[in-house]
């Protein structure tokens, strides 16, 4: 039997990833049938259960072909290809660690930040684009970096005019973060010719728009997710465009697990890990209209 794994479509939405042992006993159980649109690595789009060869036999010949959208599946279905990762425990989080202290030290801030890139982007499976790597140096923006680490300690002078420059030097420097990293990003040792093409001015608008909507406790993680589609739709040169499907209570939810556990100190490796890999797994990529 294949040890692949399976994405499906269930209630308007994405379900899994999932083994393929799981997959039949939801088959065997009636949840999918030969209906469900299922995805799995190595398949160019979205495709019927019914339709892939050896997977439902039961159902008796049928003739291949494309499936037609349905009309309450998720948006852009057909063509839609999950990213995923697979990240080792104890190497991610040894990684993620480094990240942290560099940014504590300030210095080894850049070589830290590039070690845990590479790392998680080797990891992350892209269909289609074989061999996904990172091939940024840590000097092509090492002063955006030691300035993010500088920060920590600059906010710790009581001064309401620094806190403010603080603050905007928070949001200026991550777009100029996000903007080098979508650039750095390779498959098969080539670089890919997309970037990030987001105004500096929005995507500081969204990360204003974020910290103001923490006082409501929850709104953030509505907006969190907004901005996320908003980085997603500003990301071109692709013959697909990025889209991100998680949703405002997929993400407050998740997120407030994830502190709980940090809470608790020892499970911080495991919940680290489970909340990159499910958050990397709600990044898809569809044909552009």
């Amino acid at each position: 039997m294949s040890n692949r794994s399976w994405y499906y479509a269930a209630q308007g939405a994405q379900q899994g990833p999932i083994p393929e042992t799981e997959l039949r006993d939801l088959i065997s159980r009636g949840i999918v049938t030969g209906e469900t649109l299922l995805w799995t690595e190595g398949m160019a789009g979205w495709e019927k259960a019914g339709l892939i060869p050896g997977l439902m036999a039961s159902l008796g010949s049928r003739t291949p072909g494309r499936p037609p959208a349905p009309s309450n599946d998720m948006t852009g279905a057909i063509g839609m290809v999950p990213l995923s990762a697979k990240l080792e425990l104890w190497p991610y989080f040894g990684r993620a660690l480094l990240l942290v202290i560099g940014e504590i030290l300030v210095v080894p801030t850049p070589w830290a930040a590039v070690y845990f890139y590479r790392y998680v982007a080797e990891r992350i499976r892209v269909p289609g684009r074989p061999n996904i790597s990172f091939i940024g140096q840590p000097l092509d923006i090492w002063y955006v970096f030691v300035g993010m680490g500088a920060l920590i300690y600059i906010n710790r002078i009581d001064s309401g005019i620094l806190h403010l420059l603080v603050f905007v030097a928070q949001g200026v420097f991550g777009w100029m973060i996000i903007r080098w990293a979508v650039s750095k990003i390779a498959s098969n040792g080539q670089p890919l010719p997309i970037r990030f093409e987001g105004s500096p001015l929005i995507y500081f608008g969204w990360y204003l728009f974020t910290i103001v909507s923490a006082i409501s406790i929850i709104g953030w993680a509505w907006v969190l997710t907004a901005w996320m589609r908003w980085i997603c739709r500003n990301i071109a040169g692709t013959r697909r465009e990025v889209v991100f499907n998680g949703s405002g209570l997929d993400v407050l939810w998740r997120t407030i697990v994830f502190v709980i556990g940090c809470a608790f100190v020892i499970p911080i490796p495991w919940v680290l890990r489970w909340y990159t890999q499910w958050y990397v797994s709600q990044f898809a990529l569809v044909q552009r209209a």
